[in-house]
């Protein structure tokens, strides 16, 4: 999409700090950080959010969490924890419609959900 802010990133349109880059998947640092690490993942592919997979592209969520795996390990907290989330629709305070999974970690979150 041409409008999509994070379709403009995975372009080079926009810049942002990579943290892992493969043919499918690209992350970047949040720029507005809740923890002290704060990396977005999105699949290249434009994908508006997770009610939008189907059996065409549903593949990219192995590849989403394969670099979420090897993204926790290059930050140091695959084995502290970390948190991977996905909110989907407004509701939920999706802002962005352009699938993405936040990964949160660096400090103790506790077994709150909110």
């Amino acid at each position: 999409m041409s409008d999509c802010i994070f379709c403009k990133i995975i372009k080079g349109e926009i810049p942002s700090k990579k943290v892992y880059e493969t043919e499918k998947v690209y992350a970047f640092y949040d720029i507005k950080p809740e923890a002290p690490i704060h990396v977005l993942i999105v699949p290249k592919v434009h994908i508006s959010s997770h009610n939008e997979l189907n059996p065409e592209n549903v593949d990219v969520m192995k590849d989403i969490h394969l670099a979420a795996n090897e993204i926790a390990k290059e930050l140091g907290i695959s084995e502290s924890g970390y948190r991977l989330i996905n909110n989907c629709g407004e509701a939920a305070g999706q802002t962005v419609f352009h699938l993405h999974y936040h990964l949160v970690g660096g400090t103790s979150m506790g077994s709150k959900i909110l």
